[in-house]
């Protein structure tokens, strides 16, 4: 997973999340991913979602896009480090026009280093649970970025 583009206007960030061929696109094709990303950011458990299935993000993590992931990560953690939690995020593609593996985030801030730096760490999170390997320390990091 590549962060390939971010552009920021208006308090909104959009960036385009790429997937190379071979990767995993969702969270159900990696056992145990829903788990470990509840374990590194707790606060998913209380994320709504819109969506057809009128599912919470919860149970919408058992088969949902890693790309969708990675926006409700960066919510989260924007949350953690103080950001208010009515900023909204939608994740969106069009693999016939984009190419398969290629996701657009939209998401809304206050303040665009915490967004950009809640962005990166929440595409490291995802890459690392994707692969089996450890979550980076997400307490940690909020600690670091409260105050902006």
């Amino acid at each position: 997973m590549e962060l390939a583009s971010v552009v920021v206007d208006e308090c909104v960030l959009t960036a385009r999340v790429v997937f190379v061929t071979g990767e995993p696109l969702r969270t159900s094709e990696v056992p145990g991913l829903a788990v470990a990303a509840v374990a590194a950011l707790p606060g998913l458990r209380g994320h709504r979602c819109d969506n057809d299935a009128g599912l919470t993000f919860a149970d919408e993590m058992a088969d949902t896009e890693l790309a969708h992931l990675v926006e409700h990560a960066t919510l989260e953690l924007m949350a953690m480090s103080g950001a208010p939690t009515s900023l909204r995020g939608r994740t969106s593609w069009d693999f016939a026009s984009d190419g398969r593996g290629v996701f657009r985030l939209r998401i809304e801030f206050e303040h665009e280093a915490l967004v950009r730096d809640a962005l990166a760490t929440a595409c490291e999170l995802v890459r690392a649970l994707a692969h089996g390997d450890a979550a980076p320390d997400t307490e940690a990091w909020a600690r670091r970025q409260r105050g902006w």
